[in-house]
């Protein structure tokens, strides 16, 4: 598989660097970035072929990534538009709609629209995907392969769910930093330095979350097992109740998931 990546920022390297030599050969992929570090960076470090600026290479290739900012979409989509044939068209851009890349592109079908994460950098992410209805199974399975090289993939039921996806997961990442940071405070204002609180905020975390994943319970069942009628645990749930934290949380993933539909009406303009 032949793939180009049109932009070359942090989320392309590490699709590309998990990529390599496992789903395709480095001369099998070529970067288009206007960066010309991040250019040199990752000939470098992969061995990929790069230009500053899309031409007649992405001609040859089986899959386009648009992996731009939402609100370059559609300058850099307009310059692409005469070197897209056949192509699988995948955007990782949040917000940005497929009927809008198709129309950008005189209605080419061809496209999967997807959302993954930061923890993508380390190949732990998650990545939501959506395709349009014709996109074929092969296709579907070319997109698959290319995403699930940095995590997991889930495919949802329709594009219209990518909002929630980019407010649970897209966005998550940022809420679980927010949370590891209250949690070092706290612990400093108890007495712990600042480091010793991070450490163990941490890996309280990642030993939580593997649980978790690794348990046939709910997340209910498992926090009620920690917490004891009474006890520290639940004067500490007790007092988040009273706060309204968990109402908070869903507030804040709403208004992540509103934010995301507007990036779409905004950036999405004819």
């Amino acid at each position: 598989m032949k793939i180009a990546f049109i932009g070359g920022g942090n989320m392309a390297a590490a699709l590309i660097g998990g990529l390599v030599g496992k789903v395709a050969a480095a001369q099998d992929i070529h970067v288009v970035d206007i960066n010309l570090d991040a250019l040199a960076a990752l000939r470098d470090k992969f061995g990929v072929s790069t230009a500053a600026a899309i031409d007649g290479a992405i001609t040859g290739v089986d899959v386009v990534v648009l992996a731009v900012k939402p609100q370059q979409m559609r300058d850099v989509v307009a310059v692409l538009k005469p070197f897209i044939g056949a192509q699988l068209v995948v955007s990782i851009a949040a917000g940005i709609r497929i009927v809008d890349i198709s129309r950008w592109l005189d209605g080419h079908e061809a496209i999967v629209r997807a959302m993954p994460n930061t923890p993508a950098l380390i190949g732990m992410g998650i990545t939501g995907v959506a395709p349009h209805e014709r996109v074929s199974t092969l296709q579907r399975a070319q997109a698959d392969s290319i995403l699930k090289a940095v995590g997991e993939t889930l495919w949802v039921g329709g594009e219209e769910q990518l909002d929630a996806v980019t407010a649970v997961s897209g966005s998550g990442p940022a809420y679980v930093f927010y949370f590891l940071e209250a949690m070092e405070q706290a612990a400093a204002a108890l007495g712990l330095s600042p480091a010793d609180g991070l450490q163990l905020a941490k890996a309280t975390f990642a030993g939580a979350t593997e649980l978790a994943r690794r348990s046939d319970e709910s997340v209910a069942t498992l926090r009620e097992r920690v917490t004891s009628k009474g006890g520290t645990t639940y004067a500490a749930l007790t007092s988040l109740e009273a706060a309204g934290v968990k109402d908070a949380i869903a507030r804040a993933v709403q208004a992540a998931a509103v934010r995301s539909k507007e990036l779409g009406d905004e950036f999405g303009k004819a």
